[in-house]
């Protein structure tokens, strides 16, 4: 039997234990941008009752990405050391709290280090979930299977963030922002439970697993051997990996000024176009649904492009120099629209763009670590997550230099120009997408695992 005909043998006998592992890393990920984008409602809230800049704002919203940063490499080691399975539990069980909790003060340092705990227990979720998307799924699938879980419902989740709180939560139902958080902290809690009693690790560790589905994950015997090892990152060999240091400049890049969508677009429709919180929900969604579908055609066409060019290196590279500059464009445009609809339409065009690219970042990943893929994507992540401690009071502080206090309608009202910040923001697209250029996906950290042929 040839090795196709093999491959489609084991996926007719196989059992499909693996889409239920898929669905709950889809809904972890969904989860996670669920809480992290409350930011968008909350941010504006705290600004208006407690009388915050945009710099002092900016630094209390930076307060998650440090944590968030430092806990990456620690995070991601332990997950290549002993699995995602109680580490995800406990993630998804801390990180609901602490945003339940965020609500109940509004003292600044309290704020702080609400925001660093949260920061701190959302760090290993990316690193885990690249872990269990190379642990469930064959080569020939990944890439689309990462762009689902990271992009497409992750983009998804924040998206419903916005929608839910503000349009449903406090538009419809005339809750506080306060309890919105608490409905979101017992969603978040009662789906810890759920995943600490369906998911697994491997495919080893669950029984409902045939022999044929663990054949089709693992496509040989020596890539099954590589994948139950422990691994450890040869730091040496990483350090003089040009690609991968090319990589952590674009990850800041790209993540450093992604990070405007978490924290700012909500005021941004708020205070520039003046609209109501029902519309300010809807229209904060915006771009992340073209992040969700960029995320998906993205994931599709990594694969695709591969398959047809046979340069891994270049359908890579390709998808992320092309996402970038198109999304540089489009950013650069928002700053001269001149109403509420179009900037949204133009923001979900940027994010379109720029999110193809967001599986090449985990297949980047996961090409240069191999086994200790998980290793570095918390690399990785590490650097976009020092973007967002480093550029989220900058992006304030921009902010507050642009704003000036006129009289309208005889009152004096501060008035901030918001052209300058997405000016900014289209230089780092650009940035990060020319990085794209130096990437070399093929330059193995380490020696490279068997992988069948054609794969």
């Amino acid at each position: 039997m040839t090795e196709p005909e093999r491959f489609e043998d084991a996926k007719a006998r196989a059992t499909r234990v693996r889409w239920l592992m898929f669905a709950l890393a889809c809904a972890t990920s969904w989860l996670l941008y669920l809480h992290r984008y409350t930011w968008n409602i909350v941010g504006p809230a705290l600004q208006a009752k407690y009388e915050f800049d945009h710099t002092l704002a900016g630094w209390v919203f930076s307060a998650f990405y440090l944590t968030y940063a430092a806990g990456q490499i620690p995070s991601g080691i332990l997950v290549d050391r002993f699995g995602p399975h109680r580490l995800l539990t406990g993630m998804i069980a801390a990180w609901s709290l602490v945003l339940g909790a965020f609500g109940l003060t509004g003292n600044l340092y309290l704020l702080g280090g609400l925001r660093a705990i949260f920061g701190a227990a959302q760090a290993g979720c990316y690193p885990a979930l690249s872990n269990v998307t190379r642990a469930w799924f064959p080569v020939q699938t990944r890439t689309i299977v990462q762009g689902w879980v990271a992009t497409a419902f992750g983009r998804a989740g924040g998206a419903m963030s916005s929608i839910l709180l503000a349009t449903v939560l406090m538009g419809w139902l005339g809750l506080t922002w306060e309890q919105g958080l608490g409905v979101f902290a017992g969603l978040g809690i009662a789906f810890a439970v759920v995943f600490a009693v369906l998911f697994r690790s491997t495919p080893a560790d669950h029984p409902s697993v045939n022999d044929a589905e663990r054949e089709l994950i693992e496509e040989t015997p020596a890539v099954a051997a590589v994948a139950r090892s422990g691994a450890k990152l040869p730091w040496g060999q990483a350090l003089r990996n040009r690609s991968l240091r090319v990589f952590v400049v674009q990850q800041f890049l790209d993540a450093g000024s992604d990070v405007v969508f978490v924290s700012l677009i909500g005021a941004f429709f708020l205070q520039v176009h003046q609209t109501d919180i029902k519309s300010a929900g809807w229209l904060t969604s915006l771009p992340l649904w073209g992040g969700a579908l960029g995320g998906i055609f993205g994931g599709w066409l990594n694969d695709w492009l591969i398959s047809r060019s046979g340069s891994r290196r270049w359908s890579r590279s390709g998808i992320g120099i092309a996402g970038k500059v198109v999304g540089c464009a489009m950013l650069f445009a928002t700053a001269s629209v001149p109403t509420a609809i179009m900037a949204g339409l133009a923001l979900a065009g940027a994010k379109f763009f720029s999110d193809t690219s967001q599986p090449t970042v985990w297949g980047t990943c996961t090409d240069l670590g191999g086994r200790c893929s998980a290793t570095v994507f918390s690399i990785i992540n590490t650097a976009g997550t020092l973007g967002g401690v480093i550029m989220p009071p900058l992006f304030g502080l921009l902010l507050d230099t642009f704003t000036t206090r006129q009289e309208i309608s005889g009152e004096l009202v501060a008035v901030t120009n918001w052209s300058p910040l997405f000016y900014l923001l289209s230089a780092m697209y650009l940035g990060s997408g020319l990085c794209w250029l130096f990437i070399d996906c093929t330059k193995r950290i380490e020696a490279p695992e068997p992988v069948p042929a054609g794969s």
